[in-house]
């Protein structure tokens, strides 16, 4: 009963890791604008996400424009962008699977060992999608690091970290969290021992004494 309560905890926090990972892809908010330096503008915020860049303004207007082109985007952001979408299929499969191999499920009871094995697929699946959220969350973090202290960058043209970054760090963590339980559904292997050969009875005495 214990094995299947660890099993449900690590369902529920890989789903909603993954539930995390579509608001994270979702969301603008993966680079805001950094107000440092002496002409700092409070009238307007920028920032931008994987698919579009918006300017919201204080009288609460909100202008966005999509990214056009897919080939003029940097390297970064289209990496970000697959290892996410992946990131979320490989979730959506990943719950089918462990969904089968769940205990309160009644698809395969008459066979435990392969019930068990699929909830330990889902898990590995699990873990794999998260993998792939968080190098594509840290990736992305990386180059928003990079380009705020590198020299070359204006004061007034520097990133910080967006909502969108912690929300997918968060969502990637608890899918490696939950596929780690789901695994734990491995089955464990019995050492099976030989059956004892039974030893001859012996034969009762005819009563004779032979001399």
């Amino acid at each position: 009963m214990a094995n299947a309560g660890l099993q449900l905890l690590g369902f529920i926090l890989a789903f909603l890791g993954w539930i995390g990972s579509i608001v994270s892809t979702a969301l603008l908010q993966w680079k805001i604008y950094s107000y440092a330096g002496d002409n700092i503008v409070t009238a307007q915020a920028i920032y931008e996400g994987l698919w579009m860049s918006c300017v919201s303004q204080s009288t609460g207007q909100i202008q966005c424009k999509v990214f056009d082109s897919l080939l003029n985007l940097n390297s970064t952001l289209q990496a970000t962008r697959a290892l996410m979408v992946i990131g979320i299929l490989l979730g959506l499969i990943a719950i089918f699977v462990a969904t089968v191999g769940m205990k309160c499920m009644k698809c395969m009871e008459d066979d435990e060992v392969q019930k068990m094995r699929m909830a330990v697929i889902g898990g590995v699946i699990f873990l794999i999608s998260g993998l792939a959220i968080l190098v594509a969350t840290a990736r992305y973090g990386n180059r928003i690091v990079q380009e705020f202290y590198h020299l070359m960058t204006p004061v007034n043209a520097r990133y910080e970290f967006g909502q969108a970054l912690f929300t997918g760090w968060a969502a990637a963590s608890l899918c490696l969290l939950g596929g780690a339980l789901l695994c734990r559904s491995c089955p464990r292997k019995t050492t099976s021992y030989p059956t004892p050969r039974p030893y001859p009875k012996p034969s009762p005495s005819s009563g004779k004494d032979y001399v």
